[in-house]
């Protein structure tokens, strides 16, 4: 079974979506679901008024909120600490309350008290919005990744021939580029040119742009990789392996994204707990393209120039579990710095998985809603904050594992309506014989079939090895660096990818989408596939518990309709940027009074790495501009507006209005 990481809930097991086949996870009856002694609180604004008011919020070992009908509960319950759930972060502030995120606090208490019983206490007040249970998040794997030996890896290197990149395992990534001869045996044909996600097509457009972001929420990821440390992202205006908090984002060292999981700076891929799924997410997302060395990617860069940058959001470290804090911080630590994309191989159980099996899982939206309130609420935050009404993207895109359950409905939260959830693909086009699909699937990816290629093995690969996704991997986990793995947790970053790469060429190409509106391309670009949902598709099914191998057989009808808008089309969505959205203009600008503010005017003009500017400022009374190559730099002189036009040297022009005034915050780069 492909059982990645149990989101366990109070009245559910519920299993967030997988890649390698698994043996069943054991849950004992003592387990607890849920983090006991603590509970995620929302108050209402009158609460947390009188808490910031005593200075609470910013103050460490508080035990009570001044309000007495909250005290009275918290004093029953023998509450120790009391302490805001999101750190303050000056620069984002003013959003984090519009939101009502300033409003959730973790309450711990004496675990003699039950969890639930405190929960039904506080929820009874009036000053209290929402509860949330602080559920627990455990993988439930413990099957490794299949490595790709060292032997064979020199081999590939050696012999490799010419094709779109230089990359010598590329021959293996038929999800990239799948010409249809890889998986024949005589009158059996399991492979379809075409049934890829068309990445040479979009390469003619775009390798990916180092200004997008991509925010992965897993295991930590192999940040010194070798195909991998040129494009992970790096804060710079934090300090590698520091125990401080030197940007004052209220996490301290947070230099290549941050360890949620054991609330540290410095990430972790080696512990012999780790099996290496993050590090295999991001580099199908972002491994460095034309190097000569490993794997392609979809929107890695090249050579020349880097690719999409990778965020690790880390909700995994060795043994350690993550819980439903560390979900809800990261999501709105890549919202606050930077990332435009949350991909999340992780899902609930689907609500149409068979129980005995799987568990009980979120059934509808009002379910999700009503279970999980923090979560919500941060994706919430994520999808109309991140991004930027003067760049690419205006908003930010979450997405999710369909999941892997054989059930007719995607999980949650990817089945949310503001969501993206992913089905997995074998490469003839058929659904991969583990993914969920049905009602809040959105769109399908290769994900890998090992079961489908069950017969198809050699001296260099296990059976169905070839199947599933080549990507990176630590090397504790394969010496190589690089192995398989299967899922709708595989087919995620697929599309994680592909978003990424049209944002790479939207910035490119100097226009800009809100959110919504790419998504929306991206439905109406996919490839249809419902025309291979015929037939019967015959598999072998490892059955763990048995030690058996069993034949089995699926039919392809159920599936007609049911597999999102069809499969990603990386050429398809990239052509549809051209004359897509709107044009990018040079912003309204707002500087202190005796403030400065720099903004790079490239990124305003079509090739405008290669322009030079001048800059005319009606009023020079008002502000002044300095021009250093494509960088401006504006100072506020006295309070008032003026207009200004900056004029490149192809001849083009863009007017705007410039606004100094008292208390402005907005020194620094635009």
């Amino acid at each position: 079974m492909r059982r990645i990481y149990n989101i366990i809930l109070a009245v559910a097991l519920c299993v967030a979506v997988g890649c390698a086949k698994d043996d069943e996870a054991v849950v004992s009856p003592a387990d607890k679901p849920f983090v006991e002694g603590e509970l995620l609180v929302k108050f209402t604004a009158d609460v947390v008024d009188v808490i910031e008011q005593r200075g609470l919020a910013t103050r460490g070992n508080v035990t009570r909120s001044g309000v007495i009908s909250v005290d009275e509960v918290l004093d029953v319950v023998g509450a120790y600490a009391l302490e805001r759930l999101f750190p303050v972060d000056d620069d984002t502030e003013e959003r984090t309350r519009e939101s009502g995120l300033h409003q959730w606090y973790i309450v711990r208490f004496d675990a003699q008290h039950s969890a639930e019983s405190v929960a039904a206490s506080l929820s009874a007040l009036g000053e209290v919005q929402r509860v949330d249970l602080n559920r627990k998040i455990k993988r439930a794997y413990n099957r490794r990744a299949k490595p790709l030996s060292e032997q064979y890896m020199r081999y590939l290197s050696a012999t490799r021939v010419g094709s779109a990149v230089n990359d010598p395992m590329y021959g293996l990534q038929w999800y990239l580029n799948n010409d249809g001869t890889m998986f024949t045996s005589g009158d059996v044909v399991k492979s379809i040119a075409g049934a890829d996600i068309r990445a040479e097509g979009a390469w003619e457009r775009s390798m990916g742009d180092e200004s997008v972001i991509v925010a992965v929420l897993d295991e930590g990821i192999f940040i010194n990789h070798p195909d991998l440390k040129s494009n992970i992202w790096v804060n710079e205006d934090e300090i590698f392996d520091s125990e401080r908090d030197n940007d004052g984002n209220g996490y301290k060292g947070d230099y290549n994204g941050y360890n949620f999981a054991a609330k540290q700076g410095a990430i972790t891929w080696n512990d012999v707990n780790d099996y290496g799924h993050g590090t295999h997410v991001a580099g199908t997302i972002a491994a460095q393209n034309n190097n000569g060395l490993g794997i392609a990617s979809i929107a890695g860069g090249d050579a020349e120039r880097g690719g999409v940058k990778i965020m690790v959001c880390q909700l995994f470290a060795g043994a350690m579990s993550a819980d439903a804090i560390a979900v809800a911080r990261a999501i709105k630590y890549a919202a606050d710095n930077g990332a435009v994309i949350l991909q999340c191989s992780w899902g609930y159980i689907s609500g149409a998985a068979d129980e005995v099996e799987w568990g009980v899982g979120y059934d509808t939206e009002e379910e999700w809603l009503a279970g999980s309130p923090l979560e919500k609420e941060s994706l919430d935050y994520f999808i109309h904050n991140a991004g930027s009404p003067n760049g690419p993207i205006e908003g930010g895109i979450a997405v999710y594992a369909a999941g892997n359950e054989w059930a007719p409905q995607s999980s949650y939260p990817g089945a949310a309506e503001e969501n993206i959830a992913v089905a997995a693909t074998a490469a003839d086009f058929t659904p991969a014989v583990y993914t969920n699909y049905g009602p809040g699937t959105n769109i399908s990816a290769p994900g890998g079939d090992q079961d489908y290629y069950y017969e198809y093995y050699d001296a260099d690969h296990a059976r169905g090895e070839l199947g599933c996704i080549l990507s990176t991997l630590p090397y504790h986990v394969s010496p190589s660096g690089y192995g398989f793995m299967e899922g709708t947790s595989m087919a995620t970053p697929q599309v994680s990818g592909v978003l990424a790469l049209a944002i790479s060429y939207a910035a490119e190409q100097r226009r800009h989408f809100k959110a919504s509106e790419l998504m929306e391309l991206m439905e109406q670009t996919a490839t249809p596939i419902d025309e291979y949902m015929t037939g019967k598709k015959s598999y072998y099914r490892y059955i763990a518990d048995m030690g058996m191998v069993r034949p089995m057989t699926i039919d392809l009808s159920a599936y007609r309709g049911k597999m999102g808008a069809g499969q990603v089309n990386a050429a398809a969505l990239l052509a549809a940027i051209d004359g897509g959205g709107v044009e990018m203009q040079f912003p309204n600008i707002y500087i202190a009074l005796d403030g400065e503010l720099v903004v790079a005017a490239s990124q305003y003009f079509l090739q405008g790495e290669t322009l030079t500017y001048t800059v005319s400022i009606a009023d020079e009374s008002v502000a002044t501009c300095d021009v250093e190559g494509a960088k401006l730099l504006f100072r506020g002189v006295k309070c008032g507006s003026t207009r200004c036009t900056i004029t490149s040297s192809n001849g083009s022009e863009q007017s705007f209005n410039i606004t100094v005034r008292e208390g402005a915050s907005s020194n620094g780069w635009l």
